[in-house]
């Protein structure tokens, strides 16, 4: 899987961002919860190819998911543990 979402001490003081950019992801996010479109983030940030949007969103919702089951997970272990 392609990593689109990167985090480095000397970006943006180590904020996770969209790789190759400093746009923090919790911007795309703020953006995107006040009713911004995906096709106006384009248009606010022409210089980011559009897969890297995509890509940074898919990327942090699969993480998402993932901290989702291993807190399940975790939950089951203690339950029948």
């Amino acid at each position: 899987m392609k990593k689109y979402i990167t985090s480095k001490p000397d970006t943006m003081g180590g904020e996770p961002c969209i790789v190759g950019t400093r746009i923090p992801v919790v911007v795309i996010l703020h953006r995107l919860k006040e009713g911004i479109s995906i096709k106006e983030l384009y248009k606010m940030y022409p210089w980011v190819d559009r897969g890297k949007f995509e890509g940074a969103l898919e990327e942090l919702a699969s993480k998402l998911y993932k901290l989702s089951d291993d807190k399940k997970i975790s939950q089951t272990q203690t339950l029948t543990g």
